[in-house]
């Protein structure tokens, strides 16, 4: 027998808190309650089935449960936030093609705007840890003072790091010492507030015997008095009928269709509005090339120095690659030199920047260092000894960051301790608020077991069963009220 399918709230409560071996043995205690109360002796075979029913107080009619066989099958609205999701993706997707198409439309017609590329880059390293740093300047320049600031830069980062795994690991077994004497104390005042569970519980058990042992008894000791209702309930009455909702599939077709539908619909119109941007651009790029042909046809010598920069701008509006611009200019009364130059100028138009931080813009690899790092400081303070401030700056720095360290460890264990002592008041106060609650639920469990078994006393009253056989299903109700579910656990 699962002892665990009865999940009451000391149950609940026992197994969040015990610990393992606690748990094992609290449900094997459990277990032989159960078995000691439960499991009978079927040695006697004289028992018939009529005294059998009278014993264990069984109805002759008595049907399952409308819940038991109830279908009810999920509404269509579980499906409208993929559908919405779905719809509202493709809806974004067709907004940016239609502003893609209308920034195509717009901005490049306009006589100031013009296409522009991408510049070539160069393939900068960075390199931001000291460790690294140090080893490349061992590499790069392996000087004795290189040499001796790299290896201090590397003890003190071993140092550290091993500094940091001890006080780390006596953060741990300090809280983890502290969390033990928590959950002890945390055990020490569940046992009353479990006490008090346990009694209520008792005390409900037999209130309730009490209450039924009075009830009852008129009914075998005297003549009974037929009552006006029976428990409550008037017999004869059908059940009402549940209304069972069965949503037909037919919705959930139109719902995928619509979404579907819907996706095809903005999917097509996202590459109409690509294809008409795509259009707008090769219209720009045709008419540019158009103003270039006429520029390129009526150019001469006065008008060459102003041609030159009208050209250059319109080259690059084209995005004109060097065959281009070399077939173009060729129509122009221009020396080779000349074009070849210009040809340069109009391809290298692109913003330069510092080579120590950018490189000179070629395809090659270049280094830089941004280092924000106290180990920094060391290795400056190594490689100038003579200067002291660097040492100043070097233990002003590599303290105050040890000392924020150890600040922070320690503030984060006080408060790691601070939450699992709240936590714990919080599971004790919470634990005080459930008895009320748990003996209500434990009440209403219990009545709602013992219930039918009254309704059916009070039916077999009706029918005029003998005092005798009365007194034998009283005698079994009481029982039921002392040794049926909801159980109580010693």
């Amino acid at each position: 027998m699962n002892i665990n399918q009865f999940r009451d709230g000391e149950t609940l409560r026992q197994q969040r808190n015990l610990t393992d071996p606690q748990r094992r043995t609290n449900a094997y205690i459990k277990e032989g309650v159960v078995v000691n109360n439960f499991i009978k002796d079927k040695t006697n075979n004289s028992v018939n089935l009529d005294e059998t029913c009278d014993t264990l107080v069984i109805s002759d009619n008595v049907t399952m449960p409308e819940k038991l066989n109830e279908n009810i099958k999920p509404k269509e609205k579980s499906l409208l936030p993929i559908s919405a999701i779905a719809v509202g993706v493709m809806a974004g997707v067709t907004l940016l093609t239609a502003f893609i198409r209308r920034n195509a439309k717009i901005n490049l017609d306009t006589a100031t705007k013009k296409l522009e590329t991408l510049p070539s880059t160069t393939r900068n390293v960075a390199i931001n840890e000291e460790t690294h740093q140090a080893i490349y300047r061992m590499i790069k320049n392996p000087t004795p003072k290189t040499i001796l600031a790299g290896s201090g830069v590397l003890a003190l980062t071993a140092m550290a790091f091993m500094g940091k795994t001890f006080f780390d690991g006596y953060k741990e077994v300090w809280v983890k010492k502290k969390e033990a004497d928590i959950q002890k104390n945390l055990q020490e005042k569940l046992i009353d507030i479990e006490t008090q569970s346990f009694s209520g519980k008792i005390q409900i058990v037999r209130s309730m015997l009490s209450q039924k042992a009075k009830e009852l008894g008129k009914y075998v000791s005297a003549e009974p008095k037929k009552p006006k209702t029976f428990g409550g309930i008037t017999f004869g009455e059908s059940a009402p009928a549940v209304e069972n909702n069965y949503d037909s599939n037919l919705k959930y077709f139109l719902l995928g269709a619509g979404t579907l539908a819907s996706i095809v619909g903005l999917a097509f119109l996202a590459m109409k509005n690509l294809n008409a941007g795509k259009k707008h651009i090769d219209r720009f790029i045709e008419n540019k090339k158009g103003t270039l042909r006429q520029i390129i046809k009526t150019s001469n010598d006065s008008t060459k120095a102003n041609d030159k920069i009208t050209l250059k701008a319109l080259f690059q509006d084209v995005d004109a690659n060097k065959e281009y611009i070399e077939a173009s200019l060729k129509k122009l009364n221009w020396q080779p030199e000349e074009i070849e130059d210009f040809t340069k100028e109009v391809l290298k138009s692109t913003a330069k920047v510092n080579e120590a931080m950018g490189g000179d813009g070629s395809d090659k690899t270049t280094f830089y260092s941004h280092v924000n790092d106290y180990r920094a400081h060391l290795f400056n303070y190594l490689l100038n000894t003579e200067n002291k401030q660097f040492k100043q700056l070097f233990f002003g720095i590599t303290g105050l960051t040890a000392f924020s360290y150890g600040g922070k460890l320690t503030g984060d264990a006080i408060k790691e301790v601070q939450v699992k002592k709240i936590n714990a008041e919080t599971e004790i106060n919470l634990q005080k608020r459930l008895v009320s609650t748990e003996l209500r639920n434990f009440k209403s469990k219990k009545d709602s077991a013992i219930q039918p078994l009254v309704d059916e006393f009070y039916n077999q009253v009706r029918l005029g069963k003998p005092k005798e056989e009365l007194k034998v299903m009283a005698d079994n109700i009481l029982l039921e009220i002392k040794n049926g579910p909801p159980f109580v656990y010693s």
